[in-house]
């Protein structure tokens, strides 16, 4: 009897045990079925079977059986012998044995067929297909930065485009507005020293506006009364020199006849007779273009006078239309840029004055006709860099070979080069100095670039535009620097310890 309700509680125990195993199971099945329908429905399976997942038997916290209770007759306390009923067997078996679960009911496709509730596994040699990658991660780093770059450089280039494009809609407006500038920087130094002396500004502008005036139409009336007071000289020595050609090429070895050259000047003569509408609207033509000259230097005159007396003041409005996050570093740029104008333009001068009075001399002392003129051209082209003191030396040869000979034209020549040559090495870097240096090519191109948009006018303004442009990029990028230094963080002294 005292046996009884050892077994009793063994046989509770394994009752209770099985009960919680087959919830588990029933639970487990259920999830396992609601996961395979899942998967189906949203395509997630794709050609692989969902492994089942191992079942473990559950831990009942505070359940754990009694020695008594083991099946294979485990020595209970009282040093007994070992216990092994059939009841307790069938427990054990009932325990282990699996529980059939509620088949589920599988799901359906668009078209009723049943769907499988697992797909079978790849075989083994299958190759493993890799996700693809997102675009961004597909494209090599440098196309990416090339495109980057290239995309701002169209955006760049259609912008100068436009800007290009304006200023050639107001191309009188603008020139005469950069040759005033070009002026002002010529004449605002005799206005500073005219007020340092105590002078009013408005009188001491006025007298700056009106002898720098006085003085350049002096010069354009001398040009034009030397040309028409030589002209029937140079004409006559012209044709002098032409027949001294033609001499020259009959008895050359060229073998040229005296009849290919009379068809020569008949082809001439026949242009431009059957040319004459064309000349004729040239003419007009030309008559449009003196119009709008005088147009172009009374603007400029008006834009040079308030430049002269009012230019701080036009410059501080102007400031206020910059952004207030740039506008104490185009504040400091805008003083650099112009002195670096008035430089440009003053050096120019007196580079282009030398040069005008010693080759002027020149041809002066080898008696060739209009060298005052020629010295005067010689003057104008020299604000034109490389490319006006060549066209003005071979103005200058050519009208010497046609007067003279060749002889004279060759002397001209070696004083043109020589005194080119000086001016290139030893008064440019001198006078000039540092502050307008621009690399030759750049010189070239600017030229070149401000030719093809507004003719001998751009050409003109193009080297000192890049000059200016030089000078406030190099200090807009210093003066960014030195913000960037004042916003770093400063290391403590603690942390240097």
């Amino acid at each position: 009897m005292s046996r009884l309700p050892q077994w009793v509680g063994g046989a509770g125990a394994g009752l209770t045990r099985l009960a919680a195993r087959l919830e588990e199971r029933r639970r487990r099945t259920e999830a396992a079925a609601a996961d395979g329908e899942g998967r189906l429905g949203n395509g997630a399976v794709r050609g692989h079977a969902v492994p089942p997942m191992p079942l473990e038997p559950p831990v009942v916290p505070g359940d754990t059986p009694t020695e008594a209770a083991r099946p294979g007759g485990t020595p209970s306390e009282d040093g007994g012998a070992t216990r092994a009923t059939g009841a307790s067997d069938a427990t054990e078996a009932a325990a282990v044995a699996p529980v059939p679960s509620k088949p589920s009911t599988p799901p359906q496709e668009a078209d009723g067929a049943a769907v499988p509730a697992s797909v079978p596994a790849p075989p083994a040699y299958a190759p493993a297909v890799p996700s693809r990658p997102e675009p961004v991660d597909a494209v090599p780093w440098g196309i990416r930065v090339a495109a980057e770059a290239g995309w701002r450089l169209l955006v760049l280039a259609a912008a100068v485009y436009v800007i290009a494009r304006a200023i050639t809609g107001i191309q009188l407006v603008v020139l005469a507005f950069v040759a005033a500038l070009l002026i002002t920087a010529l004449l605002q130094p005799t206005v500073a020293w005219l007020k340092h002396r105590g002078l009013p500004r408005g009188p001491a502008t006025a007298i700056t506006f009106i002898t720098g005036f006085i003085i350049m139409g002096l010069v354009g009336w001398f040009v034009v009364w030397q040309v028409m007071d030589n002209i029937d000289s140079v004409s006559s020595r012209v044709q002098d020199g032409i027949s001294e050609l033609k001499d020259w090429l009959l008895r050359s070895p060229f073998h040229v006849t005296e009849g290919q050259i009379n068809d020569i000047a008949k082809n001439l003569q026949d242009a431009i007779g059957s040319n004459t509408e064309e000349i004729t609207s040239a003419g007009l033509e030309g008559v449009t273009v003196v119009i709008e000259m005088l147009t172009g230097i009374l603007l400029a005159m008006f834009t040079t006078l308030f430049l002269l007396f009012d230019g701080r003041r036009i410059w501080e409005w102007l400031l206020k239309l910059v952004p207030s996050a740039a506008r104490e570093g185009v504040a400091g740029a805008g003083p650099r840029a112009w002195r670096t104008l008035t430089a440009y333009v003053r050096g120019t001068v007196i580079v282009a004055l030398i040069d005008a009075i010693f080759i002027g001399i020149g041809l002066y002392f080898l008696n060739v006709p209009l060298a005052v003129p020629l010295a005067v051209f010689i003057f104008l082209f020299a604000f034109i860099p490389l490319v006006g003191a060549v066209v003005s030396g071979a103005l200058a040869c050519v009208v010497a070979l046609v007067t003279q000979g060749v002889f004279t034209a060759l002397m001209v020549l070696v004083v043109v080069l020589a005194v080119q040559q000086i001016e290139g090495h030893i008064l440019q870097p001198f006078i000039l100095g540092r502050a307008v240096r621009v690399h030759p090519l750049a010189v070239i191109l600017s030229v070149a670039a401000g030719g093809l948009i507004a003719d001998i006018g751009g050409a003109v303004v193009a080297v000192p535009l890049v000059a200016v442009t030089n000078t406030v990029v190099s200090y807009l990028r210093s003066y960014a620097q030195e913000q960037a230094l004042r916003r770093a963080p400063v290391p403590s002294r603690e942390a240097d310890g």
